[in-house]
């Protein structure tokens, strides 16, 4: 073999040659780099943008709503799921209506919708387009009570309260319905309506007293 065919042969690179393998302060820079990108919320080339998960996150629907409240015309924007319960008390300060199970059970959000008897908790707010919507803060006439309220001061008819308002509502319902012949009758067309403190005798009392029938 001649010397010229041997030095034709390049020689094999040093491990530490520069050309042949990044190095140590290479390989941390280059990793640094890419790393930052991530964090920063995207890969360099990739599908992953900054925010991309609030942009995948599609806004809700929501829809515009006008009802009358307590006989005051109101109009709002809200989400599609928003009870009517929630619109009450969150967006119109209307917080007299409780939010007690919030399931439809228990009657403390009890209101009246064009002259019914809802569980504010389970009616959509955006079904009420063009309704008559009355609170508890609705009842009252100025400074004069609705003649329930005022029975239910008469009877004594509640200890901690908070299931009045749904109670009284309830009670103004069962009223207009015309179900208030007899206590039993009473009984049975307010047992939506629970009292953790057992006042039902009570209530019932004050319903009769308001319906003319004591």
């Amino acid at each position: 073999m001649s010397s010229e065919s041997v030095s034709a042969v390049p020689p094999p690179a040093e491990p530490d040659d520069p050309s042949s393998a990044p190095t140590r302060r290479t390989f941390i820079a280059t990793t640094t780099a890419v790393g930052g990108v991530a964090v920063a919320g995207g890969v360099v080339g990739g599908s992953f943008l900054v925010g991309s998960e609030e942009a995948a996150a599609a806004a809700p629907p929501a829809s515009r709503v006008s009802l009358r409240v307590n006989g005051a015309r109101r109009t709002v924007t809200v989400d599609n799921r928003t009870s009517l319960l929630d619109l009450l008390r969150e967006h119109f300060g209307l917080t007299g209506s409780k939010k007690g199970c919030n399931a439809g059970a228990c009657g403390a959000c009890t209101v009246l919708v064009d002259g019914q008897r809802h569980n504010a908790c389970l009616t959509l707010a955006v079904r009420l387009e063009g309704a008559e919507v009355t609170t508890i803060e609705g009842l009252a006439d100025g400074d004069e009570l609705h003649p329930l309220q005022q029975a239910f001061i008469d009877e004594d008819a509640f200890q901690c309260g908070y299931c009045t308002p749904g109670q009284i509502m309830s009670g103004v319902g069962c009223i207009k319905e015309g179900h208030t012949d007899s206590p039993e009758e009473i009984r049975e067309w307010m047992s939506g309506n629970i009292c953790r403190c057992g006042c039902y005798v009570k209530i019932v009392r004050a319903v009769e007293q308001t319906a003319g029938r004591k």
